[in-house]
Parts: C-alpha cells; structure tokens; sequence
C-alpha cells in the first residue's frame, strides 16, 4: 500500500488553525499511520480537532490534542533571526534598489543560511530578491529557487548570413510565428517528450496532478519577460565547449522556464514549508524552507529537478521545431538556467545548498548567456569561478522600473520608434516590457567583469514575445 500522504490544506478544511499544529499532525499521522487510508486518518484527525480532552491519554495522538487545547500564541515555537547585520558582496551596488537589499539582509540573518551574494541586475522579488544568491546547510527554500522553476536561456547559432534577418525579414518573422508558442497558447496535439516517462510523475501527488497540463504546454513559452528571438552573434574570443572561430553567425535566441508545472509547484512547496515553520517572523515567512533529510524537502527536491528537466525540454522543442523550419543543423548550442538551487561545495569543503533565484552559474569554465533587453544586445559568457560571488553572475540587465511604472512612463509610438532606431521588429510584446524598464546591460557588465568573461554578443533583430 502507497505511504499516507498529507498535506496542510487537508487539516485546514478539518478546522485546524495555521500554527505548529498542523506540522505537528502531519508528523504523527505519517510516522505512525503511514500505511492507512487517507479518509481514515482525516477522520481521526476530524475527531481530535472536535474533542481533544478525549484524546489526553493517548499515548500516540495526546501531542495533538494538547497543541489544540494550547493558546495559539504559547504554541508557536519562535524562530529567532540572527543578530544584527551579516555582510555580503554587493556588485554593482550603485543601481541596486533598497528593496532588494533589504531582502538580501534579511535572508542573510536566517538560522540556515551560510552565505551570500547579490547580483548588479538584482532588485525586488517574493522572499529572496531576483538577482539574490544564497547558501543554506541541508535546507531549501521554495521561493529562493522562484516561482518559475529552471528559467533559462538557449541560444543556438547557424552558419548563416545575419544579414539574411534584414534581407528576409518576413520568412524569419513568420518561423517565430508558425513555430513558437505563448502563455496560454496551446498545440492542437501534444508533443510527445521522453520527460513524461519520467517515475516524478507517478509517484509525487502533487506533480501527478499537473501532468495533464504540463503535456499541453510542452514547447511554450511563457508570457512577461520571455521571448524568442532571431539575432546577430559576435563570437569575439574561441572556446572549445562552443568550438567555433571569432566571426559573425545568425543566432536564435529563448527565454522561458517550466510554465504552469513549475509555478503550481512552487506555490504549492512554499505554502506547505510556511505552514511546517509558523514560527518565522513575518518579515521573512516566504523564506520558509524545508530541511533536505525530510520527506517535503526531498520531495521538492526531485520535483524542482523535473521542472528544471521539462524547462529545458521545452527549449529543445522549440530550437529543433525552428532549426528544421530552417534547413539548418545548429552549429553550437549553449545553454544555461537559472531560478534553480544547487548542491555545492564552499572553499571550506562545506556542502551547501546555493539558491540562484534570477543568477546565472558561472563556476569556472561554465558557459551562459546573459541578455539585455530587446534592442540591448545580450552576452555570451564563461565563468570565472569567483567564490564570493559564490560563482554566480547576473542573469539579465534587470528591472529598474516595475510593470505598472514601465506601462505609464511610456507609450506604443515611443517603443516603435526605439525599435526602429535599432533595427528590431517586434512581435507581440507589452509596454511592460518597454527597453526603457530595464538597466543599462553595459553597466551591468561592466559591475561583474571579475565574475564572467565575454566570449561573444547577440544582438536582438526578430523578437517574438506574449501578445
């Protein structure tokens, strides 16, 4: 028989208030009724929340019974915070918001943290500030990984003429069109893909639940920030892993994550992880984690490395769609994500667990691209390995104005008119995503020099965005 499954949402719908006792009921029941029927053990659990007194002298279930006779304040167990400030790199500090140093301070002083470090695109997020790299002892936190678990760039590169992207704007305009797919866009039949093969899917209730919609949405992208775009690739220095000489290349661009699997996960991880820690301080309650040697933290642990397998998968469709639309073999492929956490070592041997939530890998040698906006060129990077930024670096130029401000600071004739000056035809996209909204990518490069080396540069021509 299957292990008893629980999550909190069951025992809120019994009645059982959020606090220490709903972890505390979760622990009992699936330590000592693992192998019972679900709607048994609610049903028990139906009756102690309905009559605790009854169940004093229990010598299994007493524990529940008084966490719900307590007063809710004395039975919440106080998480403390570590005292005062705890220093961190700051690169690019000058154009980094407070909002996002703020949070960085704040996930810097949680009892499991070990280190951290803040990118030059940073600025405010949910719980750990996109641009945030943080390492923890044997815990991870939901929302340090983000909401879109596994977001990554793709770039492939053809021996083409990028001057083909002007001369034959509409045939490269159209195989955006044809070939690539937005928010709730859907294929008229599913694509078939050897993830869905994979034992997470049967075995993990919550990732069973969103197969069906994770089949639907296999080869999408989503909508905000995430595009596919044709380009001009610089390729300015030679590296083996790409294997190509200094020159000029057409390049076909992506940006998406793990769509609705991922962001239901996420949602779902972080509400159970806030619900086994009700002892956080408010400031920090989307910082909750789950130990690693726990059932939750494994399980969200092979759940988050699916996502991050289908986000890449969904990359895959989309270059191999467009590259056969083409004719064309990729000469090279790099790729990189970021949204994601890591089982690493520090210079002392310690493993953690490092969160890049909007950073990109660069351990040494590691390959990336690193993006601007969509008339700002991106960049090809290598990882220098640097350990204080726990060899991390920027995953874009990053926000320096929120969606609504973006939309109100500009209009449709201003975004033509900028695309236009740049050469960049535009399909689809909102004001949202307006260039003006992002940072200026070469000080952003500029302020992580020590962290990546350029090995080359894209230059947006063709962009395909939501909408």
């Amino acid at each position: 028989m299957a292990k008893l499954k629980l999550r909190g949402k069951d025992l809120r719908k019994l009645g059982y208030d959020q606090g220490p006792v709903i972890g505390l009921a979760m622990q009992i029941m699936t330590k000592h009724y693992k192998h019972e029927d679900k709607g048994s053990v609610l049903h028990i659990l139906k009756e102690i929340y309905s009559d605790p007194a009854s169940y004093l002298d229990n010598p299994i279930l007493a524990p529940i019974a008084e966490s719900l006779q307590e007063p809710l304040q004395k039975a919440i167990t106080q998480i403390e915070l570590k005292k005062g400030e705890v220093s961190y790199p700051i690169y690019g500090e000058e154009f980094v918001e407070y909002g996002a140093r703020q949070q960085m301070d704040l996930a810097m002083r949680l009892p499991i943290t070990v280190g951290g470090a803040l990118m030059p695109d940073a600025h405010h997020g949910y719980g750990l500030p996109i641009g945030g790299v943080l390492a923890t002892e044997n815990a991870i936190i939901p929302y340090g990984v983000g909401v879109d678990i596994g977001c990554r760039m793709c770039l492939s590169l053809f021996d083409l003429p990028a001057d083909d992207l002007h001369t034959q704007q509409p045939k490269f305009a159209k195989l955006l069109q044809d070939h690539s797919k937005f928010g709730r866009e859907e294929f008229a039949v599913p694509l078939p893909d050897p993830i869905f093969d994979r034992s997470e899917f049967k075995e993990i209730p919550k990732v069973k639940e969103l197969l069906g919609r994770a089949r639907k949405q296999i080869g999408s992208s989503g909508s905000g920030n995430h595009f596919v775009e044709f380009g001009q690739v610089k390729i300015v220095s030679y590296d083996p892993t790409i294997g190509l000489p200094p020159g000029e290349y057409l390049g076909l661009l992506s940006h998406s994550g793990s769509r609705g699997l991922g962001a239901n996960l996420a949602k779902y991880y972080t509400n159970l992880a806030m619900d086994l820690r009700p002892g956080l301080p408010k400031q920090v309650k989307h910082l909750a984690w789950l130990d690693l040697d726990s059932e939750a933290g494994i399980e969200y642990w092979l759940a988050m490395n699916l996502a991050g397998d289908y986000a890449s998968a969904c990359h895959d469709h989309i270059h191999r769609r467009i590259a056969k639309a083409l004719g064309e073999q990729a000469l090279a492929r790099v790729e990189n994500h970021h949204n994601f956490a890591w089982k690493e070592q520090l210079s002392d041997g310690r493993e953690v667990i490092v969160h890049r939530k909007g950073a990109t890998p660069a351990q040494l040698g590691v390959l990336g691209v690193i993006p601007g906006s969509m008339t700002a060129p991106g960049f090809i990077v290598r990882g220098r390995g640097i350990a204080d930024s726990l060899q991390s670096a920027s995953h874009g130029a990053g926000r320096q104005m929120s969606r609504r401000v973006a939309k109100e600071s500009t209009t449709r004739h201003a975004l033509q008119e900028e695309l236009s000056q740049k050469g960049v035809h535009l399909i689809g996209g909102g004001l949202d995503e307006s260039p003006i909204a992002y940072k200026d990518i070469q000080s952003v490069m500029r302020a992580q020099e020590d962290l990546v080396d350029v090995l080359g540069t894209f230059q947006p021509k063709i962009v395909r965005m939501a909408g």
